[in-house]
């Protein structure tokens, strides 16, 4: 988890310096000129628009954050059922169905050739990192998700995590333009979606922390 939660601290400092820059560029306290002469590069109408564009591209930050926190989370619990030679059999229940379901979703004929060891290779060479979020992650989602595997939901206020999916989905698809999706939004609001986000998933984070360090994973007896 610590690589995770790096992976996560680093990311999370490049969204803040880009929100620190849309938000002095909104009040003036940055301008964008060019260097010689010192003039405004573009029209009131213009940095309007172009900060529009910014905003709308926050969404599409927060939502790689969301993705990239909940997949590096799971990889990092199957990665410690495999520093720790976790079987099916010692694995609670939510996780044998994720297990079953897992290893459902190979070709029968290929994976059997990872199988040497059946109850330890079950439970790792089965996993499919790129089928865990698959461009869905918001709340309900994450809540599944520590549903499935038995750690705790967190507690913090999730809503705004719909919100960053639906316009990063918006933008996407091409349903909407990023001038359409920045236009709904201020500066203020902005950093509200993104203070949100960072809590919820901070909370996420410590709770698949106290699972893996807890061994909540085990069943029965052998739980420490």
């Amino acid at each position: 988890m610590i690589g995770v939660q790096q992976d996560f601290n680093d990311r999370v400092n490049e969204i803040k310096a880009y929100f620190d820059f849309i938000e002095k560029v909104d009040s003036g306290q940055i301008i964008l000129a060019n260097r010689a002469p010192r003039v405004p590069v573009f029209t009131n109408s213009e940095q309007t628009d172009l900060i529009r564009t910014f905003k709308a591209s926050a969404f599409l930050l927060l939502y790689n954050l969301m993705e990239s926190t909940v997949t590096n989370s799971i990889e990092a619990i199957f990665d410690e059922f495999e520093n720790k030679a976790i079987s099916f059999d010692a694995c609670k229940l939510q996780v044998r169905r994720v297990v079953l379901r897992n290893l459902s979703q190979h070709n029968v004929n290929d994976i059997s050739l990872n199988l040497n060891r059946l109850a330890h290779d079950a439970v790792t060479k089965t996993f499919l990192k790129k089928k865990i979020v698959s461009g869905n992650v918001d709340a309900s989602k994450i809540r599944d998700v520590a549903d499935e595997y038995g750690f705790t939901r967190p507690a913090a206020d999730g809503d705004k995590l719909l919100t960053v999916k639906t316009k990063r989905n918006d933008l996407a698809h091409g349903g909407k333009s990023f001038g359409e999706v920045g236009r709904d939004y201020s500066v203020p609001d902005m950093i509200i979606i993104k203070d949100k986000v960072i809590i919820y998933l901070s909370a996420m984070l410590s709770s698949v922390a106290t699972y893996l360090a807890q061994q909540h994973y085990l069943s029965g007896p052998d739980r420490p």
